[in-house]
């Protein structure tokens, strides 16, 4: 018998609906157009058909003479630096085995780049992080525009990614489109111990030998970091938005199972395809219930907070407008149902060991907290979603996930939750609209009221402490981070500073218009405010010693001072340098950038 759908949830999603009508219906249009040209190929002159197929075996070239055979694209953010995406390296081979098995074909369209916040963290480079999105969207759009395929998979797996991934390929939503993961590494050092070992290297009580050691134990193979941060939040979106095979998210790489789900996602593309009574193209996949599902799986599962820009721009990319009210109203009641590290003490291997996404899209389907009636690559429903894949005999089988926790202290049902809303809070008042993220944080830090420290670049707060200036309750302010100023960088190395201040016992907290990570943790942190210190927003008017409240109960963020006088006070600007480490060659993207809270990024600025 259908659940019910949760009266909140019903109504966020008929807001959404409303508010996205036009633009919505325009997106559809342009949709429907590209459906009705046909398959790809046909449309193409024999000489440019026989250009796209050159290179093929004789084989391969026969069947590709074939109108009626099916042609797979292949988009991929393969690089052998990324541990996430260095498995990626051997799926095409096994894509294009399996589409022949099936009589289609498929062929590598074209890479994208994929950089990695791990290792840009705190360098010049992160500030092109946030625009590496907007580029893998147009790069998704060069490979798919030879208009050749009649469906497509896509092979990321971390941050900006799969989010730009996601944006390009809904430029081309009248493809059948399938997401194609690598999975996570395997387990190593505890996050505890490596959480400890970080916390004494910021007090210069560990040396820089004894921190690298710790953090080769904890990366120390391919695949996805096993934090719940940004990279593993996209998997978990990609299961709740019907774009994954079901289950395919936590499975490790280089192993049998993972190949075999490489090798049943082109079968499945061409069984979706144009012409086909199955045909699933990617725009009815990706609609406002779709959006509304990501965003309860975000808040259930305390995923990343950069999700608040990247599911914002991926919704506009088909046509659907969100903002931070929908997240907010949805998590005052969608419970949290996992406990992974930085909210807890275990990674995504033992959260899929636990019940994993199976379990948590069954739990969430049950309490009404997200929508079954969903048209997803698997097939109609979510409910596919809360099936787990095996190998039987050698055969590729899906199985009912757990119905139980398998291990409470990671993951509970939403009778018994570990907290009755979800991990986000919207946060307005004087100095803007901002987001935090609190499934981290403890309850007795949810609320602090401190004077301002100001900062407009975060090495300044870093030198600062080594200097011994911060052993104080404080509210660090640091502005001129947003998009148009800098690009928006992760402010992740600021959290083992401030965390070790919190930990001695000091009120601390983060007010920022920058971004900080999905490894953002215990301390405080209203995030994206918005508007930015470059447009003048509040935050350039914030002066050292103002008393600023952060109420995540309440959900404000509070300057302690007279309005007027506030108001009448000069905004102050920095000028960023914007050139070096490649980033004078985003300039136009600074310039064209969205606000936060409509994702951030340069493509849709005509979208209302």
């Amino acid at each position: 018998m259908p659940v019910a759908l949760h009266p909140v949830t019903a109504a966020v999603t008929a807001r959404i609906v409303e508010r996205s009508r036009k633009s919505r219906a325009d997106y559809l249009k342009r949709i429907e157009a590209a459906q009705h040209d046909g398959p790809g190929r046909a449309k193409l002159s024999c000489a440019n058909w026989a250009h796209a197929f050159a290179a093929e075996s004789d084989g391969v070239k026969q069947r590709m003479r074939n109108p009626t055979a099916p042609n797979i694209a292949i988009v991929s953010a393969y690089n052998d630096m990324l541990s996430a995406h260095q498995p990626l390296e051997r799926f095409p081979a096994i894509i294009k085995a399996a589409a022949q098995e099936v009589g289609g074909t498929a062929q590598y369209a074209g890479g994208v780049p994929a950089m990695c916040d791990g290792v840009t963290q705190g360098r010049p480079g992160m500030e092109l992080s946030l625009f590496s999105r907007d580029v893998i969207a147009m790069a998704t759009g060069v490979a798919l525009t030879h208009d050749a395929f009649d469906g497509a998979l896509m092979l990321g797996v971390c941050d900006k990614i799969v989010p730009g991934l996601v944006i390009g390929a809904l430029a081309f939503g009248h493809l059948p489109t399938i997401f194609v993961p690598a999975g996570p590494m395997s387990s190593g050092l505890s996050n505890a111990e490596k959480a400890r070992v970080r916390g004494l290297f910021a007090e210069g009580k560990a040396t820089r030998d004894e921190l690298l050691d710790s953090e080769m134990k904890s990366y120390h193979g391919p695949g996805t970091c096993t934090f719940y941060g940004t990279a593993n939040s996209n998997q978990m979106m990609m299961e709740m938005m019907g774009l994954h095979l079901p289950g395919s998210a936590f499975i490790h790489p280089n192993t049998p199972l993972r190949d075999a789900l490489v090798a049943a996602a082109p079968k499945r593309a061409i069984e979706i395809g144009h012409g086909t009574n199955a045909y699933t193209p990617m725009a009815a996949v990706v609609d406002e219930k779709a959006i509304v599902n990501a965003i309860a799986g975000l808040l259930a599962t305390g995923g990343s907070t950069n999700h608040t820009l990247h599911i914002v721009a991926m919704a506009r990319a088909a046509g659907i407008v969100i903002d931070w009210s929908d997240f907010d109203e949805l998590s005052k009641v969608t419970p949290l149902l996992a406990r992974v590290y930085p909210n807890g003490s275990e990674d995504v291997n033992a959260f899929h060991a636990a019940g994993g996404m199976a379990f948590v899209v069954r739990e969430l389907l049950d309490a009404g907290l997200a929508h079954e009636d969903v048209v997803t690559v698997a097939g109609q429903g979510l409910r596919h979603y809360q099936t787990e894949p095996f190998l039987e005999d050698g055969k590729l089988v899906w199985r009912e996930g757990a119905r139980e926790s398998l291990n409470r202290d990671i993951l509970r049902p939403a009778s018994d939750p570990f907290q009755p809303e979800g991990g986000m809070r919207l946060l307005t008042g004087p100095l803007g609209r901002a987001v935090i993220k609190t499934s981290a944080v403890k309850d007795e830090n949810l609320v602090v009221e401190a004077p301002a420290i100001v900062f407009e670049d975060q090495e300044d707060l870093l030198e600062a402490h080594k200097r011994g200036e911060l052993n104080r309750d404080f509210i660090a302010v640091v502005r001129f981070q947003g998009p148009t100023a800098n690009g928006m960088p992760e402010l992740h190395s600021l959290t083992p500073v401030l965390g070790v201040l919190q930990d001695k016992g000091f009120k601390v907290a983060l007010v920022t218009d920058g971004r900080m990570s999905g490894a953002s943790g215990k301390v405080p942190a209203a995030i994206h405010v918005s508007p930015e210190a470059a447009h003048g927003g509040p935050l350039s008017q914030v002066r050292e010693g103002d008393v600023i409240r952060l109420d995540a109960h309440a959900g404000t963020l509070e300057i302690k001072l007279d309005p007027a006088q506030f108001a009448a006070r000069e905004k102050l600007s920095v000028a960023q340098p914007g050139f070096g480490y490649g980033r004078e060659l985003f300039g136009w993207m600074r310039r064209a950038a969205a606000p936060a809270e409509q994702g951030g990024g340069a493509l849709f600025g005509d979208v209302a």
